[in-house]
């Protein structure tokens, strides 16, 4: 924690002679700083951008977490630092900091907990967005957490931060490298989703007509979850057996409410599995897992229990269950094993599962293939992206 601006975003070699040191204020034209004050909320219209629309792993802010909307009004007159324009640059100043995202559209408004900072036509934007992910930025911006019940920091000690800057020319060199990493990333996340879109459509093309009251075809029955799957919460683990990326040491994935939450040493399911978030915010959420992963205790697997059920029916099945109805509690929803285990669900004959599985697998194949090449992507971009920061690597211009 700290009550002053004098903290720096550089790694320890000295920067190139040509590169500036100056501080996060003299680069930036403009806040956009709409905090303290929640508009009027209407049921659909222009996005309100909350913190969780900002992610530590995509380049873009994530639309589809928006659930706010405000009118047109609102949006032309009702922000008195305006909204997000092109080439802004969104971070949180509450909740998880040293996360930000880059705006490619003037799209949607922000106000409580999340800023934007608009670049001057000295600097780069993207340059910007890349700078505030460089992991020694991230650490000098958690040294601004001012403390409280939620990391947070205030606009002013951000503005007065240190940095060290590049010519215009070699910014925008440097944000051209990293932004070829991340376009074909996002690429490959496109092509991910639209063929997981074609696996639901083939699913309800089979399955998706019949309920568990309907008459089914010869062979199908209603089951019990709990009798036809082995369902396993996950484990605690401390924040200390983490580590954010994969190492040699630490390899393996372990799957949070959200997403990969990290990797860790050991792993506990050889094969893919379908994981439920069974705690938060986030309940009911379906994700299918890499090989050789682990789940933390905000999760449960859902694995066959030695049947002809794959983990692809599993997951496609799963994400049919409408598991608002057995989630619980008020202060944190949870979904626990005794709900689930009565929930009925359709089986369908061993020979038709066998059919499904022959055209859904090629499919999750192409999926696994796209997953393992983001990876790699990634892995690469975070190992240059330090070294293109602190000027240790130069880009030819």
């Amino acid at each position: 924690m700290t009550d002053n601006n004098s903290h720096t975003a550089s790694s320890s070699s000295l920067p190139p002679s040509d590169w500036v040191e100056t501080t996060l204020g003299e680069v930036i034209d403009f806040v956009v700083d709409n905090r303290g004050k929640t508009p009027p909320l209407v049921e659909s219209g222009y996005e309100l951008l909350e913190v969780n629309a900002i992610s530590d792993n995509a380049r873009e802010p994530d639309y589809s977490k928006v659930s706010k909307f405000v009118d047109e009004e609102v949006f032309t007159n009702g922000f008195r630092k305006g909204t997000i324009k092109k080439g802004d640059v969104l971070i949180p100043t509450v909740g998880t900091i040293g996360n930000a995202s880059y705006s490619k559209l003037d799209r949607g408004a922000i106000a409580q907990n999340l800023i934007a900072l608009r670049a001057n036509n000295q600097n780069d934007s993207l340059f910007l967005y890349y700078f505030l992910t460089d992991p020694n930025t991230k650490k000098a911006l958690l040294n601004l957490d001012i403390g409280g019940v939620q990391p947070s920091i205030k606009v002013p000690h951000l503005l007065g931060m240190q940095v060290v800057f590049p010519p215009l020319l070699e910014q925008q060199a440097i944000a051209s490298v990293l932004s070829a990493f991340d376009e074909k990333i996002e690429l490959l996340r496109e092509q991910n989703k639209t063929l997981e879109e074609m696996g639901q459509v083939i699913f309800q093309e089979w399955f998706g007509k019949y309920g568990v009251d309907n008459e089914l075809p010869d062979g199908w029955r209603v089951g019990k979850l709990g009798e036809e799957l082995n369902i396993k919460q996950g484990k605690y683990v401390k924040a200390e057996n983490l580590s954010e990326i994969q190492t040699e040491d630490k390899k393996y994935p372990i799957y949070g409410g959200s997403g990969i939450r990290g990797y860790i040493e050991d792993f506990m399911y050889e094969k893919p599995i379908v994981v439920l978030t069974c705690r938060g915010n986030g309940c009911g959420l379906i994700q299918f897992s890499k090989e050789k992963s682990s789940i933390t205790n905000s999760c449960m697997a859902f694995e066959n229990m030695g049947s002809f059920l794959s983990s692809e029916f599993i997951y496609f099945l799963s994400k049919k269950i409408d598991f608002e109805s057995v989630t619980s509690g008020s202060a944190q929803p949870q979904i626990t094993v005794t709900n689930l285990y009565n929930l009925e669900i359709i089986i369908p004959d061993q020979e038709t599962l066998k059919q499904f599985d022959e055209a859904i697998l090629p499919i999750f194949a192409k999926i696994r293939d796209n997953s393992e090449q983001i990876q790699s992507l990634a892995r690469s971009r975070d190992e240059l992206l330090p070294r293109l920061m602190s000027g240790q690597q130069r880009v030819k211009l």
